[in-house]
């Protein structure tokens, strides 16, 4: 798994946690559907640290809570 992807699994984690859709995770972080949208999937292979952290503080959330899971230890590297 790489980092994008990992951020992208956590996003869905929190929201199935919360019972929280993509649209209402959009309405409370202030971050546009399609932004979202954009980092669960293809589009967007570098989720932007700027977008990462509205949508912390819409979650009510630090950023040291959001990258506190599993899913971050052990990426792959990513230098080419």
């Amino acid at each position: 798994m790489n980092t994008k992807e990992a951020v992208a699994e956590r996003i869905l984690e929190i929201c199935k946690e919360r019972n929280l859709a993509i649209n209402a995770l959009a309405n409370i972080s202030g971050v546009s559907p399609s932004t979202i949208y954009s980092m669960l999937n293809e589009k967007s292979q570098n989720p932007g640290i700027v977008s990462i952290k509205k949508l912390c503080d819409g979650l009510d959330i630090s950023l040291r809570e959001f990258f506190d899971s599993d899913l971050f230890d052990g990426l792959e590297q990513e230098i080419e």
